[in-house]
């Protein structure tokens, strides 16, 4: 199959060999005994029924003052049995890949056929996976000394900048991932999952004064991603942003207009309104969007996708962890909801299709329907046309911390990297801003969407439920009118 630019990749049917060969061959696995558990399974008329196996080896770098403060490295392997009837499902899981190991979880999962039985119908699909990424293993991409020396030649680049920087941490993490899926309809999925981090902070200094700047990127890829060049911008960024809240003002508080870059900042479309849009909590009604379909929530010219089938990103999975293929669903489009994130058990009770976005954070946890790569899409705007319209507001550029209520909608974050808008034009840095707001409302709120459409660096990771999972994030430089900053002015 041939993809990615011209590189060859496995089709659907090798991954599923290399799965096999890597999870059922070393413990004497055969179809023939995962149909002896379905079999298993099924007598009790269940609706649905899956395994999930799973092979994970991963390693972690750390540097911290020019020395090697951790290094990591852990092998993880397993297989989780579900059974679903009805809203009901019943999860165990075993780190132990055999078939007396299969057959005791499928007994353990049986209990739920005693709440009663429901009509056998999936929804699920039998289409074949993507080739979005290599399936190699990052771990072996370098050589461990390469791997410190990697981490050495980033903490010089940002040490050279300023002599303001004192401190340097930087991290380098990997993953190799092995997954098949098994499922009751006689379906099979397999992926290998490459994926690889870099982060970096620093910390400047003057007059007693100390200040943080973050950078850092990565995606489904080898560690040859992390070039000079790549290893100079995010050096740059992190110092960029230390230096420059050395030398900010307090923000401001107030309600005003809001410009946010492209990029970063679209983690606040993701965490204040994308969990709304997951089907679980539109199902049970605990959503600010529960029952909304094909009305107005949003201004004219907001349209949001969640796209599993971008190249090498971060959030992207050739197959989710019910083997569906991933894809691009429309969940806004001009302003208009459309539909919302489902995985098979709430794409089945609501009676709608799948899109592809089961997920769950290892073979030790139920799949649910979570975000993968979510954006909003470009308008017409030029972002220095934005700028320009504003007479006084907040421009922010860089996010860190928040929470959001899924039930209200309500969000609270704080800026890392944020200027005051003085007639039109970017000036004085500011610090200690945070925006305070409800996610379907700031929908309504926005007034202007530019053409600069940009996703993140690759750092996302999405909490839910206590599972986590990488994600991507990404939008246009947006002004948002009438938004509330607490700030420490």
């Amino acid at each position: 199959m041939k993809t990615l630019s011209g590189i060859y990749t496995p089709s659907p049917e090798a991954l599923l060999e290399t799965a096999r060969i890597t999870l059922f061959a070393p413990n004497q696995l055969e179809s023939h005994h995962l149909d002896e558990v379905f079999n298993h399974l099924m007598r009790h008329q269940l609706d649905y029924a899956d395994l999930y196996f799973q092979y994970t080896r991963s390693e972690g770098w750390s540097l911290e003052e020019g020395q090697v403060k951790t290094a990591s490295f852990n092998i993880d392997q397993g297989v989780g049995v579900r059974a679903v009837s009805g809203e009901k499902t019943a999860f165990a899981y075993s780190d132990d890949i055999s078939h007396g190991a299969l057959l005791a979880a499928s007994e353990a999962t049986r209990a739920i056929a005693r709440i009663g039985a429901h009509q056998r119908h999936h929804a699920v699909s039998n289409k074949s996976g993507h080739a979005l990424y290599q399936p190699i293993d990052p771990l072996t991409s370098l050589q461990d000394a390469e791997k410190v020396a990697l981490l050495e030649k980033l903490e010089r680049y940002a040490r050279a900048i300023d002599p303001r920087i004192t401190q340097v941490m930087a991290s380098l993490n990997s993953e190799y991932d092995v997954v098949l899926i098994a499922r009751s309809d006689g379906h099979q999925a397999a992926d290998v999952r490459p994926l690889v981090r870099l982060s970096l902070q620093v910390i400047a200094e003057q007059n007693g004064q100390r200040e943080q700047g973050s950078a850092g990127g990565g995606g489904r890829f080898s560690y040859d991603y992390f070039s000079d060049q790549m290893l100079h911008h995010y050096a740059e960024l992190a110092v960029h942003q230390a230096l420059t809240n050395l030398t900010a003002d307090p923000a401001p508080a107030g309600n005003m207009t809001v410009v946010l870059g492209a990029g970063w900042p679209g983690i606040l479309l993701h965490e204040a309104i994308g969990h709304g849009l997951e089907g679980d909590f539109n199902r049970k009604g605990s959503s600010a969007f529960s029952n909304r379909i094909g009305e107005k929530v949003a201004a004219t010219g907001v349209t949001v996708v969640d796209d599993g089938t971008l190249a090498n990103r971060r959030g992207s999975l050739n197959v989710d962890d019910e083997g569906n293929p991933t894809q691009c669903t429309t969940l806004i489009e001009n302003g208009i909801l459309k539909g919302y994130m489902q995985d098979s058990l709430n794409a089945r009770l609501m009676g709608v299709g799948i899109t592809g976005n089961a997920r769950r954070e290892s073979y030790a946890h139920i799949p649910m329907p979570r975000m993968t790569n979510t954006y909003m899409l470009n308008g017409q705007h030029d972002p220095q046309e934005i700028i320009a319209s504003v007479k006084n507001g907040l421009y922010a550029v860089n996010f860190g911390g928040g929470q959001v209520d899924i039930t209200s909608g309500k969000f609270v974050f704080s800026t890392a990297e944020a200027y005051l808008i003085e007639d039109g034009k970017i000036t004085r840095p500011v610090k200690g801003a945070t925006l305070i707001g409800n996610g379907p409302d700031v929908l309504t709120r926005v007034s202007m969407i530019g053409n600069d459409m940009a996703l993140d660096p690759g750092v996302g990771t999405c909490g839910k439920e206590g599972q986590s999972v990488p994600v991507g994030v990404g939008q246009p430089t947006l002004r948002i009118d009438g938004l509330t900053v607490g700030g420490t002015a």
